[in-house]
């Protein structure tokens, strides 16, 4: 009875097994059992559109993308890394020849603040220095007179001095975007946020002969004078 009960399990067995095979090895363009129909039939999901089931017709019903009207790109998990927390989103793509890139720069000098909140200047620079000095310095130096380490050491010259040249927020911005003779883009290293921030930051530490001090110091003189 034993031995009978043994047979029937392993026939049951290899039953079994062959029905898996022989579904598994069926043809791909109409499989006849399919366990894991989101696997078997992949989509590829635009984060910001609905998502649809690629295997039916009913929407899809997972609760995370039913609260986020049927788009799967989600909040950010809590606690994580915003990837543009400023949201400036106005840099399209880099000029694809030197009339377009020297037309942009042009534009750029006319740039006399930074779409960042003006509240917030103060912090700001502050973060700009520190991205300035970790970031640029070893060719700019940190006085910004373009005598960095890598220019003392022989292995890179013709940085210009900032005190010498005439730039705008907005220009040094478009430099560190797109790069200006043999310096590179920036892009990729600081993000658009970031490269205002520098920019506030060379604007307000090197080129400080553009802020109205001056006016101010005159002003004063005058009202001393006129008490004399």
């Amino acid at each position: 009875m034993l031995k009978m009960k043994k047979n029937v399990l392993k026939i049951t067995a290899i039953l079994g097994l062959t029905t898996v095979l022989l579904n598994s090895c069926g043809p791909n363009e109409n499989a006849p059992l399919v366990y894991f129909p989101d696997m078997y039939f992949p989509v590829a999901y635009d984060p910001l559109m609905k998502a649809q089931d690629a295997y039916s017709d009913h929407e899809n019903e997972i609760p995370a993308f039913v609260r986020n009207n049927g788009a799967t790109g989600l909040s950010p998990v809590e606690g994580s890394v915003a990837q543009n927390k400023d949201g400036i989103f106005e840099e399209g793509k880099l000029p694809k020849t030197p009339d377009e890139y020297n037309a942009g720069y042009d534009a750029s000098k006319a740039i006399s603040t930074s779409p960042l909140n003006p509240a917030n200047a103060a912090k700001d620079i502050e973060r700009g220095k520190m991205l300035f000095d970790r970031t640029c310095s070893a060719c700019h130096g940190t006085g910004g007179d373009g005598q960095g380490p890598i220019v003392q050491s022989g292995a890179y010259s013709g940085v210009p001095n900032y005190a010498d040249r005439e730039i705008t927020v907005g220009s040094v911005h478009y430099v560190l975007t797109n790069g200006r003779n043999a310096m590179g883009s920036y892009a990729g290293q600081l993000n658009p946020g970031d490269r205002w921030r520098v920019a506030m930051y060379v604007m307000s530490a090197f080129k400080k002969s553009a802020a109205p001090a001056p006016a101010a110091a005159t002003a004063t003189t005058e009202t001393t004078e006129t008490k004399k």
